[in-house]
């Protein structure tokens, strides 16, 4: 008889909170040290570990979205984080990429954590326009 895993929503939602947690904390710390030229930013451990923590983050916003049967492109709000998701991707590649100048980085870095907030505030609000949302009030 073959093992099976049950595992309810609560506990899903907490290791995706968690894991939005470390990811936030990860980012962080690896901007504050890229940024000011620490070289423990290069190790092995410091490039592997957010990929490791990313993939459980993503894999429980996926079971998530399963199990509350949601569909991004029927789902303004979770659409809009998809969205947010790839505008912070791209600019946390932009911000960790050595070789750039230090002022885009930064405000690559900055931006990029402007993002992850805004994809919080959609996510807590359920609001496509996340904190943006009383702008159009």
């Amino acid at each position: 008889m073959p093992l099976v895993l049950r595992v309810d929503y609560a506990t899903i939602k907490a290791v995706h909170q968690v894991s939005v947690s470390l990811s936030l904390a990860g980012f962080i710390a690896r901007g504050l040290g890229s940024l000011g030229g620490a070289r423990w930013v290069a190790s092995r451990l410091a490039r592997t570990l957010p990929h490791v923590v990313d993939t459980v983050l993503l894999a429980s916003a996926l079971t998530l979205a399963w199990m509350a049967r949601l569909d991004p492109a029927n789902t303004p709000w979770l659409g809009a984080k998809v969205l947010g998701l790839v505008a912070y991707i791209l600019l946390g590649s932009l911000a960790m990429r050595p070789g750039r100048p230090w002022q885009l980085r930064a405000a690559a870095w900055l931006t990029a954590l402007l993002v992850f907030s805004w994809i919080v505030s959609v996510a807590v609000s359920k609001n496509p326009y996340g904190f943006f949302a009383m702008a159009t009030r």
